[in-house]
């Protein structure tokens, strides 16, 4: 991996972000089914649920909005779409399906907002951006599943709408490690800064 750094260091990719002055989390569609690798989880994702946990609490302490995302679509199937089609087994991820069930350890608490979304990003098709731009946030802390997808298409948008945009190294995950390398890799290239979770602790005392 030394000579793609050289490559991309050459050509001036990679500089930092850094973090503004009012940040915000969104946790992205870690949900009961993405636990299980009998359905939509394995790899590291059980591992990234367990230092959100901690990531969740820093955020509450700090008084960051929180976001959580869950793909949920109606029972029947009025509002499936593209990602469907790609990959049906998401039409069980219905409003009361427990597979679509926020997991237990990251239950939202009151005043913060419980995102329901139809495709990969956050942002697309739902109210994300206004809720944030209302609260004057500028930076986004963004954990989740998957790393190579919802979490990535979130990511990009983000970055598109020009939020200062943090993606938490051990606090997303995929259900193949490969993946999850290569997309850590090449957001931190292109549209975000990559920290974990203590040196997010750190850097906002």
């Amino acid at each position: 991996m030394s000579t793609d750094l050289e490559i991309y260091a050459k050509q001036g990719f990679a500089q930092s972000i850094g973090i503004g002055e009012a940040p915000a989390l969104v946790i992205v569609d870690f949900v009961i089914g993405f636990t299980d690798p009998a359905h939509f989880g394995g790899g590291n994702i059980g591992e990234a649920i367990a230092r959100t946990v901690e990531l969740l609490a820093l955020a509450r302490q700090r008084g960051w909005p929180v976001v959580h995302t869950r793909v949920v679509y109606a029972d029947d199937g009025s509002n499936c779409g593209g990602f469907t089609r790609k990959v049906p087994a998401l039409r069980r991820l219905t409003e009361n399906s427990p597979l679509s069930q926020i997991v237990p350890e990251l239950t939202p608490a009151p005043g913060e907002l419980i995102l329901r979304k139809h495709n990969a990003s956050a942002f697309f098709g739902t109210e994300l951006a206004g809720w944030l731009i209302t609260r004057r946030v500028d930076t986004l802390f963004i954990a989740g599943c998957t790393t190579s997808g919802c979490v990535r298409a979130t990511v990009i948008d983000s970055c598109s709408y020009s939020f200062r945009t943090v993606v938490v190294e051990d606090c997303v995950g995929d259900r193949a490690i490969g993946p999850h390398e290569a997309n850590l890799f090449d957001m931190r290239q292109k549209y975000a800064d990559v920290m974990k979770v203590k040196e997010i602790e750190t850097a906002t005392k």
